[in-house]
């Protein structure tokens, strides 16, 4: 049996559904995102699994026990909310032991307790300073602190990351999943930012207008993506018209050039089918004599430099496509109006 578990939860107001039968089983000590963006539902389903929201369908098993209709405080669950919510007025120290001293634990167990906390997050120093003298990146690892105190069941994080600076938000990803894996703590991570749920998940739920689109690891949702709301969603992504379509030869028209690609079993193109295909996996120049790599032809409409990689936009006849190259620090860029010749694999891309 899964450590937790959510059976067709959904979630209506007034006459608007807002989650609508969503199924997830997480195992004891995993780390999930759920992924999508904003209105899709994924705070609202966070929301029913702390008890601030209940469902109007649907139940929640944490460890084998039904807590759907029990309060927040009865749920064993830990929750860091996007803006931090610690007590002014207290010190970090007396905000780390706050929910300690609410289950009336003893003074000596809870200073040991909330010196445990700050050496896990590495701000031992900051016991009697309050929240205002912290800065935002520092107050969010506090919250951490006062909410993996209690040893919840399960940590629920929602967008925590999300008012703090591009830098911070990098350093303290990685502090999240170092802490997550170093007390082993089921986690539930709520983000629009796919980046942060491919960096930390060992699986992402990708949610839209409030159902689940997709559940699986990070390279499964990217390199394989079940809908095509996931496939544009996660990454960037080229979908490019097509034509002539022989299913049985695996091969289709783009831009009036043939370009062949992977068939998947029981997974056929709708009326107006469109080959998708992520950036990074064209590749400039012609390619090794191989009969199973596209090649076309185009001019190069605009040059984008990124820092880490090169984006150009490529003109095939009346269709734009997107390459994604490696910058290097000599790299010489081609030019608006070069002609260029792109190459890559039929298992590089598919029909949608």
């Amino acid at each position: 049996m899964a450590f937790i578990e959510l059976s067709n939860l959904s979630k209506v107001y007034g006459t608007t559904t807002v989650v609508e039968n969503v199924n997830l089983s997480a195992e004891k000590g995993e780390f999930i995102s759920f992924l999508g963006p904003s209105g899709c539902g994924k705070t609202t389903t966070l929301r029913m699994v702390a008890g601030f929201e209940l469902p109007n369908t649907g139940n929640i098993v944490l460890d084998g026990t039904d807590i759907t209709n029990l309060s927040p405080r009865d749920r064993n669950i830990g929750m860091v909310f996007q803006s931090y919510a610690l007590f002014p007025n207290m010190t970090i120290g007396q905000n780390i032991g706050f929910g300690l001293q609410t289950r009336k634990l003893s003074k000596t167990e809870i200073k040991e307790k909330v010196a445990e906390m700050l050496a896990l997050v590495h701000l031992e120093s900051h016991i009697d300073k309050y929240p205002y003298q912290l800065s935002g990146g520092q107050q969010q690892r506090i919250a951490l602190a006062r909410a993996l105190a209690i040893n919840p069941a399960v940590l629920l994080l929602d967008e925590p990351l999300s008012a703090l600076d591009a830098k911070i938000r990098v350093e303290l990803r990685l502090e999240i999943r170092r802490i997550q894996q170093t007390m082993g703590i089921t986690t539930i991570y709520v983000t629009h930012d796919q980046e942060e749920a491919m960096l930390l998940s060992d699986r992402v739920m990708v949610m839209s207008q409030g159902h689940v689109e997709q559940i699986g690891s990070p390279s499964m949702i990217y390199n394989h993506p079940a809908t095509e709301f996931v496939a544009q969603f996660v990454g960037q992504l080229n979908l490019l018209p097509v034509s002539a379509v022989d299913l049985d030869a695996a091969t289709c028209t783009v831009a009036e050039q043939t370009v062949h690609f992977e068939t998947a079993a029981g997974r056929e193109p709708g009326e107006s089918p469109r080959l998708a295909i992520r950036p990074e996996e064209l590749h400039i120049g012609l390619p090794a004599t191989d009969e199973e790599v596209n090649v076309l032809r185009g001019e190069i409409a605009s040059v984008l430099f990124l820092g880490a990689i090169v984006r150009l936009r490529v003109r095939v006849n009346d269709v734009f496509i997107t390459a994604d190259i490696f910058n290097e620090r000599d790299l010489t860029f081609p030019r608006t109006g070069d002609e260029i010749v792109l190459n890559f694999s039929k298992h590089a891309c598919w029909l949608i």
